[in-house]
């Protein structure tokens, strides 16, 4: 347990470079953004010299050392700044918009896991025959179809044409009021607080930027699973396993599937981390109050508070992604261990 510990104290210490050179260069690339927001933040009616005393206020008239000077100490205080744009500490915007990005995400990714997963062991166990082809028929939609496209798509059929769903307006149809946060997740928060019409309200509204998500993430994750159950089921033990009679059902899912699990958890984390950071566009069709559109409004207005808000959160989120994948090879296979790492 000590060596375990010390293993990921070890892993925490080595993010602190990667954290400390993305504060650096989200800092020098803000800087780069075309536009000025001291004039933004002043509005168009604003002349010279109002401009110039919000640009003192702002402390953009330092020199880029300074700023970013004051901009570190800020960051130790736990200080992120504010955003230009909503007028709101850029701690409190995150911490509201950050919980429906990760719910969104994680509902999209489970989605897809139960699809893509036994969707690629299928097409592993018949290869050329119809159970393969359709796997690729599938991953070549999921990868083709642009997320906007299916999501639009999706709200035309199941909105305005079938009526099943409700309008794409956000989280929470306006006639629910938002349940109590705790976690932040409408769907946990309304559950704890057995406020089941909440609950249900929440799901709908869920369900079709969930799915847009979900055919676009199962691509990757059901070609990863079939090529490694492929690799699998075609190695020296699996052939001793069937030669000693073992069932296939057993064959197939304690020896295959174990071992072919490596690379799909991996395949997760990477899926996970890109759809986190780039489902901006089901945000924006959906009027979904993520992360990614807040922080694509951030950057049109050259919010450089916001947008390097945005940066360190993510960053943060895939040094604890990184970690927990690591902690998942281990259950996964005790003989990666730790001490190997």
């Amino acid at each position: 347990m000590a060596s375990r510990a010390r293993i990921v104290g070890g892993r925490l210490l080595q993010a602190i470079p990667v954290v400390i050179g993305v504060v650096i260069i989200t800092f020098v690339l803000t800087r780069a953004l075309p536009g000025d927001p001291a004039a933004y933040f002043a509005g168009d009616a604003a002349d010279e010299a109002s401009i110039q005393q919000v640009r003192e206020a702002l402390g953009l008239d330092k020199s880029m050392p300074e700023q970013f000077l004051r901009y570190v100490g800020d960051l130790l205080r736990g200080d992120l700044g504010t955003s230009l744009s909503t007028g709101q500490s850029v701690l409190d915007d995150l911490a509201r918009r950050l919980p429906a990005s990760l719910e969104l995400t994680l509902t999209a990714l489970i989605l897809s896991c139960i699809v893509a997963i036994p969707l690629g062991v299928m097409a592993a166990t018949a290869p050329g025959s119809w159970k393969d082809h359709l796997c690729r028929v599938f991953v070549t939609a999921g990868v083709s179809l642009p997320t906007f496209f299916t999501g639009i798509l999706l709200i035309y059929i199941f909105y305005f044409v079938l009526e099943l769903a409700p309008a794409p307006l956000g989280r929470l149809d306006f006639i629910f009021i938002e349940p109590d946060p705790v976690t932040g997740f409408y769907l946990i928060d309304s559950a704890m607080a057995r406020d089941w019409e909440t609950f249900w309200g929440a799901a709908k509204q869920l369900v079709l930027p969930a799915c847009t998500m979900a055919l676009f993430t199962l691509a990757p994750i059901a070609r990863m699973t079939r090529a490694a159950m492929l690799a699998a089921l075609s190695s020296d033990y699996i052939r001793t396993a069937r030669a000693a009679g073992l069932a296939r059902r057993t064959v197939l899912m304690r020896y295959a599937f174990r071992n072919a699990m490596l690379p799909v958890v991996t395949t997760l984390g990477m899926v996970f981390s890109f759809a986190l950071g780039a489902n901006v566009l089901v945000e924006k069709v959906f009027a979904w109050p993520g992360i990614g559109s807040y922080a694509v409004d951030a950057l049109v207005a050259s919010d450089y508070a916001a947008v390097q808000g945005f940066v360190l959160t993510m960053a943060l989120l895939f040094v604890a992604l990184n970690l927990l994948i690591d902690l998942a090879y281990a259950a996964i296979d005790p003989r990666i261990g730790f001490d190997g790492a």
